[in-house]
């Protein structure tokens, strides 16, 4: 083959890396995959599972002052996934400082489809009842990840900044052993694991759904997101209309700690991927530097691209 002809033979396209993590967060995407609704918009998808903080077979322990280095992050960062979904203001943080650092850059393309369910809860014989009862008192947390961002919404309600605290004991059923020998007063959890807390009788405070942001590389073409985003649409109608055969995924990662039966499938909620919008923009970038989770001085553009809806 000539210099010329292989200039002129176009580069072969590599398939769309999309990974998966925590099924609470990413059941949309299970089922989408499971049911060949990807392949039926024409896309040919690499699934890649990486560990979660749900997931009882985890030993990754993340860190309060760094969030490039977990799994997933780390990852992405080296061209292993070019699309993934966490809690919307984990994907925000990570936007904004990615490309600070000189890390790969990655966009907020879409609200995403998983609203997963959150719980602080607490030990069956602990003297608080409500949430204001754990003034200054330690809950624990996955650092700069949904069950810390939904615990300051939730706390925020009840108690001024100052007096709620957090801190990291690891994952879902570290952190509930932590609770269980008295080390934290509180404890965030996602399902399974508030089902498992449940089944335990243990006492939960208060909990809210949250939503999932979808983040992706600007080397994903927004028609690809457009297939993706409706694959997944098509996946939360057959979860809205019976989400059983897929509670396999989530009570696996409980390593045998809860049944189907245990399930509180009642807390499943899941809804079709919607652009990011200026106002929730400002109101969420506001709240996250607010609580100095991210740097000041992000814009809506650079950290934005609902392409997918173009």
């Amino acid at each position: 083959m000539s210099v010329q002809e292989a200039v002129r033979k176009p580069p072969v396209a590599k398939k769309p890396q999309v990974a998966i993590m925590n099924a609470i967060h990413d059941l949309p995407v299970l089922v989408a995959r499971d049911l060949g609704l990807f392949k039926d918009e024409g896309l040919d998808i690499d699934f890649v599972t990486t560990p979660g903080m749900a997931q009882v077979t985890t030993s990754h322990f993340v860190k309060f002052d760094s969030i490039f280095d977990r799994p997933l992050d780390s990852v992405y960062n080296e061209g292993g996934i070019d699309q993934y979904r966490m809690c919307e203001w984990g994907i925000m943080k990570r936007a904004v400082e990615a490309d600070a650092q000189g890390i790969r850059k990655r966009k907020i393309v879409a609200l995403g489809a998983a609203m997963s369910s959150f719980a602080i809860v607490v030990a069956r014989d602990s003297k608080a009842y409500e949430p204001e009862m754990l003034k200054d008192q330690v809950i624990a947390v996955t650092p700069n990840n949904g069950s810390h961002f939904t615990t300051l919404k939730m706390m925020e309600g009840f108690l001024e900044q100052q007096h709620v605290k957090v801190t990291n004991a690891g994952t879902m059923p570290q952190r509930l052993k932590a609770l269980k020998e008295g080390k934290v007063a509180a404890v965030s959890l996602m399902e399974p694991w508030i089902s498992v807390a449940q089944k335990q009788g243990l006492r939960i405070l208060i909990e809210s759904h949250s939503t999932r942001a979808e983040a992706a590389g600007d080397d994903l073409d927004g028609a690809t997101l457009k297939k993706m985003f409706r694959a997944q649409a098509r996946a939360c109608e057959v979860l809205e209309k019976d989400p059983t055969p897929y509670l396999k995924y989530l009570v696996a990662e409980t390593g045998g700690l809860l049944e189907e039966k245990d399930f509180q499938a009642w807390r499943l909620l899941n809804a079709p991927p919607t652009p990011y919008t200026r106002e929730r923009w400002d109101d969420t970038y506001t709240w996250t530097v607010k609580w100095n989770m991210t740097v000041p001085g992000a814009t809506f553009e650079n950290t934005v691209d609902n392409r997918a809806w173009e």
